[in-house]
């Protein structure tokens, strides 16, 4: 059973898994609007809960986690909570007091947090990870074994940001490598404008598309000898199950995680971080310095590589069953 925010991307993308879920108006606790909904979403929350009798419940932190978090505490039902980024958010640390275990998904996430309750699981991924075959995601734009390939993504609605600042380095990079860009569901239009001033050589080397998922995006990400991106916590298992070396745009809207991320993988020498301000100057220069050093980027393929956790899933799968009884 899932319970989730009335104003979340969950209430499109949940129902049609075919989850039993609850949605509740929530909003971050700490402000004022949050002040008057979070005790009404614990009410409500325990009403479900009564309703539903869960043996345990999981939550992966953010606001929406506070509610049904307190409504299981009331009702002594177990709490695991599960702390994506590379260190734990207001909300986790928050309501570790209530839980009886908090995952994390790498030593360096326990800091803060109660010694005892916290076990160390890894990043969990989805299925198609574990059957990423670069072969044949290089297969899927006709791109030879031998040739380099560089991997450009912002998330589903994309990074016009990185957008814009790679339009500017496509000429020289496209004389060096394949480029695959996922531009965004939402920009696509605008890097398709982009593109169109290439010459014929240089769109057969450019593979625009709006959006990668499933296995596309793993054998993508298998594929590339580079990957550009932001660093949200979904870049701590993607990337090490994937060997992909990285260069790393913290997002400045999202705060410290991104940053924290970013620069977890660089420090075990994983990936470069590049500040957003930074795109537009040294992106190109970056890029073309990283894509010419093979003997660079195959030791932050090895280094990414030994930060992968491919049982992370099943580690967290049995904490909740064992949780459960």
């Amino acid at each position: 059973m899932y319970l989730g925010s009335t104003g979340g991307l969950e209430r499109k993308v949940v129902p049609a898994t075919g989850i039993e879920c609850y949605f509740l108006p929530m909003a971050p606790p700490f402000t004022v609007r949050g002040a008057f909904l979070t005790p009404t979403a614990a009410a409500r929350s325990l009403v479900v809960l009564r309703h539903t009798r869960p043996n345990v419940v999981f939550g992966t932190g953010g606001y929406v986690t506070a509610a049904p978090a307190i409504a299981a505490w009331l009702l002594r039902i177990p709490v695991i909570l599960f702390s994506g980024d590379i260190h734990a958010g207001k909300a986790i640390r928050q309501l570790a007091p209530l839980a009886k275990k908090v995952a994390v998904s790498a030593p360096e996430g326990g800091e803060g947090l109660p010694s005892d309750k916290v076990v160390v699981t890894g990043y969990p991924l989805r299925p198609w990870f574990a059957a990423a075959s670069g072969e044949r995601g290089r297969a899927t734009y006709s791109i030879g074994a031998d040739e380099t390939v560089l991997l450009v993504f912002g998330g589903s609605l994309g990074a016009r940001r990185i957008n814009q600042a790679l339009v500017r380095s496509l000429g020289t990079l496209l004389q060096h490598c394949h480029v695959i860009h996922v531009a965004g569901i939402d920009r696509f239009e605008e890097a398709q404008r982009d593109a169109a001033v290439l010459s014929t050589s240089q769109r057969e080397r450019y593979h625009l598309v709006p959006y990668l998922h499933d296995q596309r995006m793993a054998d993508a990400l298998a594929a590339a000898d580079l990957a550009l991106c932001r660093s949200g916590a979904s870049v701590l298992g993607e990337l090490p199950a994937t060997s992909t070396p990285a260069v790393l745009v913290p997002l400045p809207a999202r705060g410290v995680h991104q940053r924290e991320n970013a620069e977890y993988l660089e420090a075990h020498g994983a990936g470069v971080v590049l500040e957003d301000e930074q795109l537009e100057s040294r992106l190109g220069p970056l890029l073309s310095e990283l894509l010419s050093d093979p003997a660079r980027l195959e030791k932050m393929r090895s280094a990414s590589a030994s930060l992968a956790t491919p049982d992370a899933t099943e580690r967290l799968a049995r904490m909740v069953e064992d949780m459960a009884g």
